[in-house]
């Protein structure tokens, strides 16, 4: 999942995304409506996280021009909550509405949420041995519990959502890395590697020469 987080203080910025990243989610921040808008429109978003009260462009405006112009969905923050402003955010077009201050659990809570009302649940896939259930961050093989980290946990549900069509290194890059990754690293590569070790013999997931993975 790729999160964009707009919110003009730095701090609380990079708190959020440092946070949203320890539970697996790529995100970008944007420090202000013009950044937050060229972002947007440049990357595919899962959810955008908005804080209301921008500086510049408001982010009742922020919102107004994404929304129908961007796949994503749009959370919008803001420590005003009189319903009349929950009103006016819904209205421009946010999906959903979080005053601060907030707990970090329902923050994320709310972008999964948001994040399934664009794309399905993958629902848990059995294999040889074992169970892959990304939703519920867990992997299990021949009795075991398998130790995914974040990136790993990733990768594996964007192979299973795909449902067995061939996804490319440069898909799962854009849709499990944020915007700081080398484009030509071999980040993907040494994940899927990872992964595959993990969950171990058979094999779950196979490489498509010159293409890319399925499961």
């Amino acid at each position: 999942m790729r999160v964009l987080v707009i919110e003009d203080d730095g701090e609380l910025a990079e708190a959020i995304a440092a946070g949203l990243r320890l539970e697996g989610m790529a995100v970008d921040t944007a420090l202000d409506g013009d950044s937050g808008l060229e972002h947007a429109m440049v990357n595919d978003y899962d959810v955008i996280a908005l804080d209301r009260d921008l500086p510049g462009i408001h982010g009742d405006d922020v919102c107004a021009k994404l929304a129908g112009a961007v796949r994503a969905r749009i959370l919008m923050l803001t420590a005003a909550g009189t319903i009349d402003d929950r009103v006016t955010g819904l209205d421009r077009g946010a999906d959903d509405y979080l005053s601060k201050p907030f707990a970090f659990a329902e923050l994320v809570a709310r972008i999964r949420a948001l994040a399934r009302r664009s794309h399905p649940a993958v629902p848990p896939v059995l294999i040889t041995g074992g169970m892959l259930d990304p939703g519920r961050r867990q992997a299990t093989r021949y009795g075991k519990s398998l130790e995914l980290g974040p990136k790993e946990l990733a990768v594996l549900e964007l192979l299973m959502a795909a449902g067995g069509r061939v996804v490319s290194a440069e898909e799962l890059l854009e849709r499990g890395w944020d915007e700081m990754a080398d484009p030509f690293s071999t980040a993907v590569k040494v994940t899927v590697s990872r992964l595959r070790r993990k969950l171990g013999e058979p094999p779950v997931i196979e490489t498509v020469a010159q293409a890319g993975y399925r499961i």
